[in-house]
């Protein structure tokens, strides 16, 4: 038995449940790659198992024959024998080191990939409701916990079934009566030790809960958005005493499964040691009566050593073989979802997109979760809770020439967002189409599309690494000049050049070291190395002070020449030089024109941009 084996944090997770069939052909299916490794890892257990009975027996040979025989040849060979064997089994043991590391290592290679890459065809809609933490102790402790099912587990009970029956086998070829007299304390250990177990699955699932917890503070925490918060609103003591009160939780009930997993192996020890005696203490006075030899009684007292450790850790195999087969059922659950939005059969590349978009009476509502998500990545009870029933865009047909720029306007929650997100096929529509160049969006590959398409939020991401390296994320074979020419476009240059390192700064996490301005124009500039044909701003100058604005303003109309634009905004100045306006009201159109045409139909438009002079959104 392995007290601190990982165990799932779900303390109904093993509550009542089978070894399926099906789980195990899909982990028997993730280990076929791995069967040679896995046999020759098999091999070695039951091979060093195997030669371990050597030594008594030899042990029995050397008191009973080469000693009484004063037969020096024989000692001599005897301990040769000894040796060899000893050096046999430490090969067999690194072999078998070697065959397990391959395989557990090789596995979690195998899982890990699999869910990032399944994890990362999700559709948007699962990021919005996943918890990170969650997802990412998948990528991590399920996995080592789904490996531990092929190496330790599988290892285990191979290896204590290989050791008892090969034992017990030796021990009743040498004295049938002194084996059956070993097997009686068992019970009185076995029972006890099965409660033990238990008590010690149930400490492991708490540990792993609040270590979860801690973890989950921590990354909150820990990164610059949370750093600052905690600071900004004086909160440092309160947060220490929360992490304390879980930290100093794990302290004791760590404290409690030492003293458990001590208590355990303690009376494991105790229950050989009692072994040996009755073994001792009986076999002495069957060698005085002449029943056995003294070799024999030796031989007798090693063997039994060996018989109590696999009988127990057996007693428990079911439970770790279900423990061990939760964490592979937990990662399938991931690699089973539901991927919402995927390349349809057939579907073929944007070749040089002109830009033509057409939304043709599309209706859309959010999907429900059991599409999207996994329930048990989200908070409780949050995808038990209703599925949204209403329309958040309703019949809306718009046509948008190559090289327009429409400026999407409308109070916050009524859909502008939502209708950008669908051309760039970040969600589905529930009804209608929307057509790049005359093809529907769902007809295009979604690498080729989303080439198509560049997108500057009002928070464009930036990853912790230098500024090269995020500005090649959208074109990695781009060239240095490539770079710093879109920089130059971006308004952006000089600012980077000023920086320490100039293009190798690291910039932060989500670039927090640059300006709010200034990490737009970055994005700017990304953007306009990925060099797409339709141009997606989402709110891009909704967070700037005036000077800022007009920075990222300039590099704005740079991008935007030759492209077609959807400019989501509120800000007047942003919206006033569009080709075209287009007023979103409840997920409806509810009206479009130039800035003076709506002005002139004295409108919802007209009526907005006179009480505040902005089309404010918030």
């Amino acid at each position: 038995m392995h007290p601190h084996q990982l165990i799932p944090r779900d303390k109904s997770a093993v509550a009542g449940a089978k070894i399926g069939k099906t789980s195990i052909r899909r982990v028997a299916k993730f280990a076929r790659p791995y069967r040679r490794s896995i046999i020759g890892f098999l091999i070695t257990i039951v091979v060093s198992s195997a030669i371990a009975l050597l030594p008594p027996f030899m042990f029995r040979m050397i008191v009973d024959h080469a000693i009484p025989d004063s037969d020096k040849r024989r000692i001599v060979t005897l301990t040769a024998i000894l040796v060899f064997v000893a050096l046999g089994d430490a090969g067999l043991q690194i072999v078998q080191r070697w065959y397990s590391a391959r395989i557990g290592e090789g596995l979690i290679y195998d899982l890990r990939v699999a869910l990032f890459d399944k994890v990362q065809n999700m559709p948007i809609a699962f990021f919005t409701r996943t918890q990170t933490g969650a997802l990412i102790s998948r990528l991590n402790n399920d996995v080592v916990g789904a490996q531990t099912a092929v190496t330790g587990t599988l290892g285990s009970v191979v290896s204590n079934v290989v050791i008892l029956v090969t034992t017990l086998g030796a021990m009743i070829a040498l004295e049938w009566r002194l084996t059956l007299l070993s097997l009686i304390v068992l019970p009185v250990f076995i029972i006890p030790a099965k409660r033990v177990g238990a008590r010690l699955q149930e400490i492991s699932r708490e540990q792993m809960g609040l270590n979860a917890g801690m973890n989950t503070q921590m990354t909150e925490r820990f990164n610059v958005s949370g750093a600052l918060l905690v600071k900004l609103f004086g909160r440092h003591k309160e947060e220490v005493g929360a992490f304390g009160s879980r930290a100093s939780r794990v302290r004791d009930i760590g404290i409690t499964a030492a003293m458990y997993g001590r208590v355990f192996f303690v009376a494991l020890g105790l229950v050989g040691a009692l072994g040996a005696v009755a073994i001792y203490g009986v076999g002495a006075f069957m060698v005085v009566s002449g029943g056995i030899t003294i070799g024999t009684l030796v031989a007798m007292a090693a063997f039994v050593q060996r018989i109590y450790q696999p009988l127990t850790g057996l007693t428990n195999a079911r439970l770790e073989v279900l423990t061990a087969l939760v964490s592979f059922e937990r990662v399938f659950e991931v690699l089973d979802a539901p991927v919402a939005i995927a390349d349809r059969l057939g579907a073929v590349d944007a070749v040089n997109p002109r830009g033509e978009i057409e939304f043709d009476r599309v209706s859309f509502r959010y999907p429900p979760g059991s599409s999207v998500s996994i329930a048990s990545l989200e908070l409780a009870g949050v995808m038990q809770g209703a599925d949204p029933d209403v329309d958040v865009l309703r019949d809306v047909s718009l046509k948008i020439a190559p090289g327009e720029t429409i400026a999407i306007v409308g109070a916050s929650g009524s859909g502008k967002t939502t209708l950008a997100m669908l051309l760039a096929r970040l969600y589905d529509v529930t009804s209608g189409s929307v057509r790049l160049d005359g093809k529907d969006v769902r007809d295009l590959t979604g690498v080729s599309l989303r080439a198509a398409i560049g997108v500057v939020s009002q928070d464009s991401h930036m990853f912790h690494e230098s500024v090269k390296s995020n500005l090649l994320y959208a074109q990695p074979n781009a060239t240095h000049e490539q770079i710093v020419s879109a920089c130059h476009a971006a308004k952006i240059h000089d600012v980077i050049a000023a920086l320490p390192d100039g293009y190798e700064t690291i910039v932060g996490e989500r670039g927090y070291r640059l300006s709010g301005g200034e990490k737009q124009r970055l994005a700017i500039a990304r953007l306009l190395l990925k060099n797409p044909a339709v141009m997606i701003l989402d709110e891009a100058t909704s967070h700037l002070d005036n000077e800022s604005e007009v920075l990222v303003q300039n590099a704005l109309d740079t991008a935007m020449k030759n492209r077609t634009s959807l400019v989501i905004a509120h800000r007047l100045s942003t919206i006033r030089d569009a080709d075209r306006i287009v007023v979103i009201n409840n997920g409806v159109i509810a009206e479009q024109g130039t800035h003076d045409q709506l002005m002139a139909t004295n409108g919802l438009y007209a009526a907005q941009v006179r009480a505040g002079e902005s089309f404010d959104t918030n």
